[in-house]
């Protein structure tokens, strides 16, 4: 009997039907967070002695807040925000909620403007943030719950691979280190491969087989009883055959899914155009430049500006503390690459002892790291107390807000890094280079010290590659989360 992540896949269980269920979970939860968002608008606006008739100029408050509440719900199913595509992985889910909510506020005021009706402004200004806030925290507490079930193999799409060896073998790796995605791959069909030399042995979900006609194809899907099939790339299947094929599958009501080879591609970058009855993938160069480099740098300053002031009595506190520990300076400086190779000076508070850089090399050729791109000591003597503390909960880093109001890092991107580190970069590292550091990134929110090398840079050139300032709203989102825990700290 083979099981893979604990799901049997030789007797062909029936689907639970987990996506009804979660959208269902999901109305209740926008339900929820629509009546208290314009119900506590309307109680602060109006106050509840007037709930039996709050009018103003005209207009009757009791009728466009239950009006606004159907359609703000109404419009969160419409915009698709609780489609089966987007649930559970992913910034897609949120930015529909956003979207949603923001045109619905936007047809409120044109048509409020268009028909001259003076609609309370403290309302709408109430509502509107606290609402789409509720929705997001709650599409995010829900989404938990439904990874907890995807890590041990529940509410995912049961999924049979069919590409060439190489191809398949990296997308089932890929699907099955992601749980959390939904996919669960439970079997890989390689048309045309050969048994004694591809190593299709070493795959890690069973294989169907390896006869490329129609019939045998259709034959290892209906076996393994999946709920979608992945095409990758190198399949050696007829167009004829995998037109014939989808259409199989649609009668079925089972998905499909081309995967094209493609790797650390962002759906932004993306664009289909039909062309001559063929689906062109069209991939676009990522730029930062022109509105989007503006969005990015007013972003950075208006969250920073705000962070520095509310948290300015923790900075003095920090200060005190570091200064009364060891008498040494409050401020640790370091020169570090930034946007084009062009050197900044990074602001830390200090967490280690005096003088701790000139012990640097020796630590590194100690451990025999010394000639590794990441300068990382493993249980740095250098540390103080005080700095383990600070270093646990990243407050050490606070400082580097002033180096994102000052223009030389961003709150989003990667990892600033010393010249000699620089140094020792490939061609692809050169790459994380075209946008600013950042205090947080994909690497921050990945597992921060944890990482490789390898993976750090993998994780940032995703990142340059795939930039929007969503994704900047949720790494910053994922950020705190990793900071209370501590996650790879050191």
């Amino acid at each position: 009997m083979v099981q893979y992540m604990g799901v049997d896949v030789e007797k062909k269980p029936v689907p639970i039907p987990w996506r009804p269920k979660y959208a269902r979970r999901l109305r209740l939860v926008d339900a929820f967070v629509v009546v208290w968002a314009v119900a506590g608008a309307f109680a602060v606006r109006f106050g509840l002695p007037e709930i039996q008739g709050a009018r103003d100029a005209g207009v009757d408050y009791l009728l466009l807040s239950l009006g606004l509440v159907l359609a703000w719900w109404l419009m969160l199913e419409f915009w698709g925000s609780r489609d089966a595509r987007v649930l559970g992985w992913g910034a897609e889910e949120y930015k529909r909620v956003i979207s949603s909510s923001a045109w619905l506020f936007g047809f409120v005021a044109v048509v409020s403007y268009a028909l001259r009706i003076d609609t309370a402004r403290g309302f709408v200004g109430l509502a509107f943030p606290a609402g789409a806030l509720g929705l997001v925290a709650g599409r995010w507490l829900v989404r938990q719950h439904l990874s907890l079930e995807r890590r041990v193999g529940k509410s995912s799409a049961r999924v049979l691979i069919i590409g060439g060896p190489l191809s398949a073998a990296h997308l089932v790796q890929s699907l099955a280190s992601t749980p959390a995605a939904g996919y669960l791959p439970v079997a890989a069909h390689l048309p045309g491969a050969l048994l004694s030399t591809d190593g299709h042995r070493d795959f890690i979900v069973p294989v169907t087989g390896t006869q490329p006609d129609f019939e045998s194809i259709l034959a290892s899907i209906l076996s393994t009883n999946v709920d979608a099939v992945a095409v990758s790339a190198g399949v050696n299947i007829r167009p004829k055959d995998l037109r014939q094929l989808g259409w199989e599958l649609a009668a079925r009501d089972i998905g499909m899914i081309l995967a094209p080879a493609l790797t650390d591609v962002a759906g932004p970058r993306i664009h289909t155009q039909p062309v001559a009855g063929l689906p062109l993938i069209h991939v676009s160069t990522p730029k930062l430049t022109g509105g989007k480099k503006v969005a990015k740098r007013a972003f950075d300053i208006a969250i920073a500006g705000i962070l520095v002031v509310l948290l300015s009595p923790v900075f003095l506190v920090l200060a005190l503390l570091i200064k009364l520990t060891d008498y040494g300076p409050v401020f640790y400086r370091q020169e570090r690459v930034g946007l084009r190779g062009t050197t900044f000076n990074m602001l830390k508070f200090r967490s280690m002892k005096v003088d701790a850089d000139t012990e640097l090399a020796r630590l590194l050729a100690a451990q025999g790291s010394g000639d590794t791109p990441l300068f990382k000591v493993e249980n740095d003597p250098r540390i103080t107390p005080l700095g383990r503390a600070l270093r646990k909960y990243s407050l050490d880093e606070l400082p580097q807000l002033l180096n994102v109001l000052g223009g030389s890092m961003s709150l989003v991107g990667p990892r600033p890094q010393r010249e000699g580190e620089v140094a020792l970069y490939d061609d692809a590292a050169h790459r994380r280079l075209y946008v600013s550091p950042g205090m947080s990134g994909l690497w921050q929110v990945s597992g921060r010290s944890n990482l490789s090398w390898e993976e750090s840079i993998r994780l940032d050139l995703y990142y340059v590659e795939n930039w929007s300032l969503m994704g900047d709203v949720v790494i910053l989102f994922k950020t705190f989360k990793v900071v209370f825990a501590s996650t790879g700290a050191v």
